[in-house]
């Protein structure tokens, strides 16, 4: 069964990403988490798109599982897909693949808001149709 919105993207572990044991610092996997959301974004509804019209998707909680440490000049791919679009929210889930096997995975979950409110706001219909197009298959 497809998952929304999969993709994947390929990282290298650089120097500036690990700690002085050597493994990369747990504050460097959330960068990853980040970066995986927005490429993830940019294909479907680009967050610059949201910011022009005055709303935003943001971060209300973060869960993630070590399960391999990652390691300087490690490559490794990256895997993020949609969990849940519905109301306000968004969920999405991660996994960190290092030599065929799980490094990590990770869930995320928000909401979106209005800049100038701040208060919570629909998800945007075009992205909630893409999504139940996935969900029919």
């Amino acid at each position: 069964m497809p998952r929304p919105f999969e993709i994947e993207i390929p990282f290298e572990v650089k120097s500036y990403d690990v700690d002085f044991v050597g493994y990369v610092h747990n504050a460097v996997y959330i960068r990853w988490l980040e970066d995986l959301r927005n490429t993830m974004l940019a294909g479907h509804y680009p967050l610059e798109r949201f910011v022009r019209e005055g709303n935003s998707p943001i971060l209300t909680r973060t869960t993630i599982e070590y399960k391999r440490p990652l390691r300087l000049f490690d490559t490794f791919t990256g895997r993020v897909w949609v969990t849940q679009l519905a109301g306000v929210r968004w969920g999405v889930s991660h996994e960190l693949i290092h030599k065929g096997q799980s490094a990590a995975t990770a869930e995320q979950s928000g909401i979106f808001i209005s800049l100038k409110t701040h208060r919570p706001v629909a998800v945007p219909q075009e992205l909630l149709d893409k999504f139940q197009e996935y969900e029919s298959q």
